[in-house]
């Protein structure tokens, strides 16, 4: 079993193995050169663990932020200003081995997570509010897609004949320069979310503006109608604080579907399941040159499968999707410990092993991957969004520290049978599901919020104007359809490059 087992991290999203030890390296040499002697490997597992867990706490901060910042920036301004995070962490991370500074690298690593923080509520809350109904699914499912274009990014720049080099490793810190300098070129040109100009800054012509952009239609009433019904329909319309949030009745039941959603899309083991591949592989009789190519296959599964999943979501519903994914992910997870367990009886068994760990990524890609975030937009009403993101991020990050402190503790006492603690989590998030979470998709947000409202024990009668503003006649132009008439070719290119570009900051 011993070589099958991974070194502790405490992110998913690690260097490949060889920056890992140049980047271990250089510590060394740096420790040297200040003391005179070199470090111990005491020393130099502890500034190697700070710099992979800072990561998570710069996500925390960032998430943290997102209430505030919006609200003085908008969810536009906001993301341009994040940009400058990203600056910020490139250089100081291309620059920390010239400088001769691993404290470089860790601050780097702690901005680019504030970086990752902040974009990862801003950005599904952006696109959830700028998308027809119709629509709205798939389109928040590119935020899916590109975390996992960004991670295939990261394992190819990885490859030895790229940057995973001793004499190139810096750059691939300073790629995240690149993509950072093209949501600078690209984002200015897109408008603000108009549902954020009409309800918060109650500018009606510049939300009528941003209408019309987004839909490629002059003819938006229906769309501002859509939207001051909801205006009207808000208990209050000052933007909640988490506190605030967390004390209203009225949105108790979602506040709790997006605790157990968050805290499932992090527990639910996919972290846990970089730990092993490289070790399942070399089991597997494979070359250790070999393996960093052989773990694109990981990544371009993740795509491939988020891609799909983006096809059908406004088909299946965003229910049936976390459902099946959970449950395929703990049925996995069970086969890979009895494909662990038997891993040094057979020589073909970790040939199924490999399998395994790819079903249970393309299981996550497919629902539990992306959709957290797009209920996070949709479950709540515009004046209770800002908190609802900042708690659902707060949720985020401490699970994803949570794992990474705790998994290795578990992996050390249960050995092959720790993805068992994964299926109880996954059975856990597939039952809550289907017992507590209505069916979002192609509903406004007020359809979507009172739905709950049986479950909160609030009353919500709204009124016959208010039902017949939101009501689709047969004989209306939906936004949806409008949407795919041909502003696809300009406006939504524009927005699906801005969130990879946002999302790929986090890969590293």
């Amino acid at each position: 079993m011993e070589k099958i087992q991974k070194r502790p991290t405490t992110d998913c999203k690690e260097l490949p193995a060889p920056p890992k030890q140049y980047i271990k390296a250089f510590y060394n040499v740096t420790w040297l050169s200040r003391y005179q002697e070199p470090a111990t490997s005491e020393t130099l597992t502890l500034l190697w663990s700070i710099t992979v867990s800072v990561f998570a706490i710069g996500g925390l901060v960032g998430a943290l932020m997102v209430s505030i910042t919006i609200k003085v920036l908008g969810r536009k301004g906001t993301l341009l200003a994040n940009t400058s995070l990203a600056m910020i962490s490139a250089l100081l991370l291309a620059l920390g081995e010239t400088a001769g500074s691993f404290e470089m690298l860790i601050i780097g690593r702690f901005i680019i997570g504030m970086d990752s923080g902040v974009s990862l509520s801003v950005l599904p809350m952006y696109l959830g509010e700028i998308s027809p109904r119709g629509m709205r699914g798939s389109i928040g499912q590119f935020n899916s897609v590109f975390i996992c274009l960004g991670v295939f990014a990261g394992q190819l720049l990885g490859l030895p004949e790229i940057f995973g080099h001793e004499d190139r490793w810096p750059f691939l810190f300073g790629f995240l320069a690149i993509p950072a300098a093209l949501q600078l070129c690209v984002l200015p040109f897109l408008p603000e979310s108009p549902r954020f100009l009409l309800m918060e800054r109650r500018d009606e012509a510049r939300a009528e503006q941003a209408f019309q952009a987004f839909l490629g239609k002059r003819d938006v009433s229906s769309e501002l109608e859509e939207v001051h019904a909801e205006t009207r329909a808000q208990s209050s319309l000052q933007v909640a604080t988490p506190m605030e949030l967390l004390k209203n009745r009225a949105v108790r039941w979602q506040i709790i579907t997006i605790v157990v959603v968050m805290a499932c899309y992090q527990l639910c083991g996919l972290n846990a399941i970089w730990y092993y591949t490289n070790g399942i592989f070399e089991g597997a009789g494979f070359d250790k040159s070999m393996i960093p190519y052989i773990t694109l296959s990981t990544g371009g599964t993740e795509t491939v499968a988020a891609v799909i999943s983006g096809l059908v979501i406004e088909r299946v519903g965003r229910k049936p999707l976390l459902i099946f994914g959970f449950c395929a992910m703990a049925v996995c997870f069970s086969l890979l410990t009895i494909f662990l367990h038997f891993q040094d009886t057979h020589s073909w068994m970790p040939y199924l092993s490999f399998i395994s760990i790819l079903a249970v990524i393309a299981s996550f890609c497919s629902g539990p991957g992306g959709i957290p975030f797009i209920l996070t937009g949709e479950l709540f009403e515009q004046s209770y969004r800002p908190a609802a993101f900042m708690v659902a991020g707060g949720v985020n990050w401490l699970s994803n520290f949570a794992v990474g402190l705790l998994f290795p503790f578990i992996q050390e006492f249960l050995q092959t049978y720790a993805f068992l603690v994964f299926v109880a989590v996954c059975a856990f998030g597939a039952i809550y599901l289907f017992i507590v979470l209505p069916e979002t998709k192609n509903k406004t947000f007020l359809e979507i919020s009172q739905s709950f409202a049986k479950m909160n024990k609030v009353l919500q009668e709204p009124d016959e104007e208010m039902e017949e503003e939101l009501s689709v006649k047969p004989g209306r132009t939906n936004s949806e359809l409008d949407w795919t008439a041909g502003v696809n070719d300009s406006k939504d290119c524009n927005s699906s490059a801005k969130d990879g570009i946002v999302e790929m900051e986090s890969v590293f």
